[in-house]
This record gives C-alpha cells, sequence and structure tokens, in this order.
C-alpha cells in the first residue's frame, strides 16, 4: 500500500507541476504585453516555469509542507549537540553535573514516590554515604558492582554514588531470575551484588553459583527490619555510619567513562549488557528535554522501571542532569496512571511499549482530563490508537522518538504527526548521517549492488535503518556491549564508501515523501507466506484493535512440506471474553487472505518484558500442537472462514497435509 501512495504522489504532483508551469507561463505572457520591462517578466516567468515543472516543483512542494518542521528539529538537533559538545569539552560527567544541579536548588524534591520525597539535598548526601562505604570496603575505580532491586528514590542514589566512587553500576533487571541474573552478572564481571530486601529470595536461589560475590542487602526505608539473608551485609544500617561529605574520587572520571551497563530488553535469547557512558547518559535525557520543551520547573511523571533506559536515563535523568521533579511508582498501574499525575501536578509524563493501548483499555473517569499534562515522550503509541488517545486525554503534544539503549540512531517526532517515529529533512539530510537500506526483510541480510555498496531505499520503500558510527562526535558514537563480539555483530561496514561503518539497529522502516519515518517490523519477525511478506506488527495492530486493545502477539510458523510460514497469533484474554466469530469477520475486512493468521492461542495472560514489550520466543517454540500446548488453540476453516478448535485429530490431518491450505 505504501508503494502505491508513493506512486500516486509522484503521478499527482508531477501533473499538479505542469499544470502550473504552463499556468505561470500565461500569466507571465500577458504581463510582458502590458508591462514595460519585459526582459524582467521573461526571467520571472522562465524562473518560474523552471522551478514548477516536473520533479523540481515536488521539491518545492515538499519544502512548502516541511519548511517549519525542519526548523523545529534544526533547533532541537544544533542545542542539542552544541550542549554536549560543550559538557565533553569541559570535561563534564554526570557526578559534576549532578554537583552543580543539586547547589542549586537543594531544597527541592528531586524524586516523588508515594507519600515520600527526597530533596537534592538528601539525595547528594545519601549518594556521598555510600561512596565512602564502599571506598572503606576496598573497592576501586573500574570494578562493577550490580544493582538488583524494585524502583525506589534510592535506587537512583544508589549507583550515583557508586559513580562518586568511579566504579560501573550495571543495573540488573528486577525480573530476571535463576540462571539469566547469572549470566547478567557474570557478563558484565560484576566484583558484587547490591539487592533490595523485596528480591531477596531471588538472591537465595543463585548465592551458591557465586560464592566469590559479596552480597549487600538494602532495606527500603518503608522497611528497615526486613530479616539480612545468610551472609549479606546489612547496607542500610552501615551506610548510616558514614560521612555525608562528597568523596571527591568520581571527580577524576572522563566523559567517555563508563558509567553504568544496562541490558537489552529483547524478546528472544540472554539480555546483553549494554555500555552507557558518562556522556551518552548526559545526551539521552538532553535531547528529549529539548524536543518536549521542557524547563526545570517541569514535573514528570516516571512509571517505568529504572533499570531501562527510558525509566532511569531518560526519565529520571531530567532529575539528575536539568533540575525536574521525577515522580516514580513502583510498577506502572493503568487505573492510577491519570490520577497520580493530577495528584502531583505533574506537566509531562513518559509512556513506551502499551502503556498508552492499556491507558485506553481502561474505563473512563474524571482523571482522564483533570490533569496538568501538557506533553508525552515516549516510544511505542501504535497509529491506530494515537488520535483515539491524545482527544481522550487531551494531550496536547506527543514527542514520540526512535532510539535503543545502546544505539545511534535515534528519531524523533517533533509536530506529533500521528504514526511517525520521526523525521529526516528530504532537503538537508546530510546533516544527521542516518539511512535506510535495501535487505532481505525475512533474514535481515543486507541487499549490495555490484560495487559491493548498500542500496538506499527510496519513499515508501522499506529498508535496514543505519546510523554512520562516528567516535569524534559524542552523537554518533557507539560504545557497544560488555560482549565485544556481540558489538561487532551489530556493526555494518562499507556502506556508502570504503572504510564507512554503521550501527544496524535491527529494524525495518519505511520513509514517505516528506521524511517522516513510520516503524515497520524488526528483521526477523517479517515471515513470508502464499509468496507474500507479512510484518507481524502490522497484524498484531490490526487484531488488538479488533478485539478491544487487548494483547496479541503475531508470529510465523512451519507447516511440513508446505512453503513459507503460516500466521499464528497469540492472545492475551484472562477474562475469557473473546469472540472468534467477530475476530474471524474482522480479519476478513481488515487483512488480505494471505496475512490472517491461521492459527489462534487463547493466553491467560500477557508475556511482556519488563518495558511492556511482547515476549514471542517460547510462543515460536512451543507451536501449534494441542498435544503439547495447553492452552486453548484454534484454527482458522478455509471454507467456513470461521475458528474452530484444533484437535489433535485436526492438527494431524493439517501436518499430513490432508487439509488442504
Amino acid at each position: 500500500m505504501a508503494s502505491k501512495a508513493g506512486v500516486r504522489f509522484e503521478e499527482a504532483e508531477k501533473k499538479r507541476g505542469k499544470i502550473l508551469a504552463w499556468t505561470g507561463l500565461t500569466f507571465a505572457s500577458i504581463g510582458w504585453l502590458f508591462r514595460s520591462s519585459p526582459t524582467a517578466v521573461t526571467l520571472v516567468a522562465a524562473l518560474s516555469a523552471y522551478l514548477m515543472s516536473g520533479d523540481r516543483y515536488q521539491w518545492v512542494y515538499i519544502w512548502r509542507k516541511t519548511v517549519y518542521r525542519d526548523m523545529l528539529g534544526l533547533r532541537v538537533l544544533l542545542v542539542t549537540m552544541f550542549r554536549v559538545w560543550r559538557w565533553e569539552r569541559r570535561g563534564t560527567t554526570v557526578v559534576s553535573r549532578w554537583a552543580e544541579i543539586a547547589k542549586r536548588t537543594p531544597d527541592k524534591p528531586a524524586f516523588i514516590m508515594g507519600d515520600r520525597s527526597v530533596t537534592f539535598k538528601q539525595g547528594d548526601e545519601f549518594s556521598n554515604r555510600i561512596a565512602w562505604y564502599f571506598k572503606r570496603q576496598g573497592f576501586k575505580r573500574g570494578e562493577v558492582i550490580a544493582l538488583y532491586m524494585e524502583t525506589q528514590p534510592e535506587y537512583v542514589f544508589l549507583w550515583l554514588g557508586l559513580a562518586k566512587l568511579g566504579v560501573t553500576t550495571a543495573l540488573i533487571n528486577n525480573n530476571l531470575r535463576g540462571n539469566q541474573l547469572i549470566h547478567c552478572l557474570r557478563v558484565a564481571g560484576c566484583k558484587a551484588l547490591v539487592f533490595g530486601d523485596e528480591m531477596a529470595e531471588a538472591v537465595k536461589e543463585i548465592q551458591t553459583e557465586l560464592l566469590d560475590v559479596p552480597f549487600f542487602q538494602f532495606n527500603a526505608p518503608e522497611r528497615p527490619t526486613s530479616p539480612i539473608l545468610g551472609d549479606s551485609v546489612a547496607l542500610s544500617a552501615e551506610v548510616n555510619e558514614m560521612p555525608a561529605d562528597p568523596i571527591g574520587d568520581g571527580l577524576d572520571s572522563k566523559p567517555r567513562d563508563t558509567l553504568l551497563y544496562i541490558y537489552t530488553s529483547g524478546t528472544t535469547g540472554f539480555p546483553k549488557a549494554a555500555i552507557i557512558t558518562n556522556i551518552r547518559f548526559l545526551l539521552i535525557p538532553s535531547g528529549v528535554h529539548a524536543s518536549a520543551r521542557l524547563s526545570s520547573s517541569d514535573v514528570i511523571y516516571d512509571p517505568l522501571p529504572l533499570h531501562h533506559t527510558a525509566g532511569g536515563v531518560l526519565g529520571a535523568g531530567q532529575a539528575l542532569v536539568f533540575g525536574c521533579t521525577v515522580v516514580l511508582r513502583k510498577k506502572f498501574s493503568a487505573s492510577n496512571y491519570w490520577s497520580d499525575a493530577a495528584k502531583y501536578k505533574c506537566t509531562a509524563a513518559q509512556y513506551i511499549g502499551e502503556i498508552c493501548r492499556y491507558l485506553l483499555s481502561m474505563p473512563p473517569g474524571p482523571a482522564d482530563q483533570s490533569h496538568q499534562v501538557k506533553v508525552m515522550t515516549g516510544n511505542g503509541l501504535r497509529p491506530q490508537i494515537w488520535q483515539q488517545f491524545v482527544e481522550r486525554f487531551a494531550v496536547e503534544r506527543v514527542v514520540e522518538f526512535y532510539g535503543a539503549t545502546e544505539g545511534n540512531s535515534n528519531l524523533v517526532n517533533l509536530d506529533s504527526k500521528v504514526g511517525a517515529i520521526g523525521f529526516l529533512s528530504r532537503l538537508v539530510s546530510s546533516i544527521y548521517p542516518l539511512t535506510l537500506v535495501k535487505c532481505d526483510e525475512i533474514t535481515g541480510e543486507i541487499l549490495r549492488d555490484s560495487n559491493g555498496r548498500c542500496i538506499t531505499c527510496g519513499p515508501h520503500e522499506p529498508g535496514l535503518f543505519l546510523g554512520k558510527i562516528d567516535a569524534k562526535k559524542a552523537i554518533l558514537t557507539f560504545a557497544g556491549y560488555a560482549d565485544k563480539t556481540a558489538s561487532e555483530k551489530k556493526m555494518v561496514k562499507n556502506v556508502k564508501v570504503d572504510g564507512d561503518c554503521y550501527f544496524n539497529t535491527g529494524d525495518i522502516l519505511v520513509m514517505d515523501h516528506f521524511g517522516y519515518f513510520y516503524f515497520k517490523d524488526r528483521t526477523g519477525d517479517t515471515f513470508r507466506w502464499r509468496g507474500e511478506n507479512v510484518s507481524t506488527a502490522e497484524v498484531e495492530g490490526v487484531i488488538s484493535s479488533l478485539i478491544g486493545l487487548k494483547d496479541a502477539i503475531v508470529y510465523g510458523v512451519s507447516i511440513p512440506n508446505v512453503e513459507g510460514r503460516a500466521g499464528m497469533a497469540a492472545i492475551a484474554d484472562p477474562e475469557k471474553k473473546l469472540n472468534l466469530v467477530t475476530l474471524a469477520k474482522g480479519l476478513k475486512t481488515k487483512l488480505p487472505v494471505y496475512a490472517r493468521p491461521l492459527f489462534v492461542r487463547i493466553l491467560p495472560e500477557p508475556p511482556l518484558t519488563a518495558t511492556f514489550k511482547l515476549k514471542k520466543k517460547e510462543l515460536l517454540e512451543d507451536g501449534y500442537n494441542p498435544n503439547t500446548v495447553t492452552d486453548p488453540l484454534f484454527y482458522l476453516d478455509q471454507k467456513m472462514g470461521e475458528f474452530v478448535p484444533l484437535t489433535p485429530k485436526l492438527y494431524d490431518d493439517i501436518v499430513q497435509g490432508v487439509v488442504r491450505l
């Protein structure tokens, strides 16, 4: 559909250009007859004809439509680049920047959670005590300590205190258990583990595997008497005995020194430890601060986990880097989102993943528009619900952005264009070296021309999104992962010229004629059926809108002796209200036959990552065999056009080819 739209655009604009060109010539000719300066009129006519004819008119038209947007984008880019350049030139780190901010408004709340707040002065003193304590324990600059706890204000100041000592903190996802938890500790080379008392049971399970790692238990202020696990150190009590004066060690850090490890949540495989340097931490909240037009007086609602970039860097960073007050919540709650925003008088709020869909699924209430939130920032607001979302909740601006924890390929939607994840100017795209290149949508393999160069995509051509790596510019660096091999796999060389290097986002995007980008799929998520490519993201969006915004995960499954992969949808239906008859009818009207899922699995609850992304690895492995899958399974009968129960007999008939697909 996108390519057809592109063709229609070109044809319409060329036709319009020719009409205007001839119109311009006609009026110029008439003017020549009645004016005394025929030479000037002729020159104007010729220039008008040149600008208005063919493709040249198209570019004039694009310029007229995008000049204001591009000026906004240029301003944000220049402000962010200059600010980061200045910080790097001065040797600014997160610790030194925080020191400046904490002195400005010491008594202002830095973080609020529930009925408790921590001021900038209190946070600074607590982080100083943490630095002194671990220094006396013998930890040194460059070593790594893991932090494993649920959201609370002290979380940020724990790793900030370690940064004051020059120690790197690995922020461990508090949802991880067993082997995945052990993997995260080992891949980053952690010398110790600081954990919250609420994580004691999970830590107890792995203690015997990590006998050489000391454990420090931090009891939350509201649970000071929680029992201490085994040989763990009672950190809360020990820290209170430390001085609150600055330690000074962290001042020797450099902007490019590693500050944190943040693990990619990913939907497949073990998490990778992405390197977050000081300058990258400063860059992320800075870009959003400029894009959303925030100031230090804004109150930010951040109900996202602090062990991930969105909540812990982009959100919490508004306090650390710019002096905003940030409101935290232990766990995201759709039913309390807007009432919290109103209670704390938040002026900006964050979202990510499926949060907006969850908010829309809540019954309408007085809190929907009684808040003071003017701008929302995040990524993952689906085009299908965008307009409905902003109208229901009276949100003036949505700043949808695109980026990855470790990546250098960032986009932002500054003018609330519905569905767009950002844009690049069509006229001066070289200012920010990002590109779309052609690839095999199924395997993700990059296609190259006869000279071995990547093939650039045109408007409405889906392609793999790459960002040029330039170690000299902080905004274009790629620090990589703790695992060097994993870092190398994300690099693409000789993209446009010999020796250049780009970061591979792994995402398939589409750009329109005006330079807006739209997310299409992750490489590997697209599958081929009946000779056509099927985008899982597009099908998921359609299904979700048909079933009342419930969670839906779409993937391709293999059928013996059948080419390609058939579509399968796993739908979360904890209330058991899913109407498969309505779903089948909706799919028939909304999707082409090749994109309609043949199989449906009903899940008791949605399998989500900590950043509200839907997991599909385990579902892919389970397949559609009713003999091994305990959840209800259904098959889309081709003749009836309805979903029927997938019995063992029907399953056997399908895999043996008795049922014709």
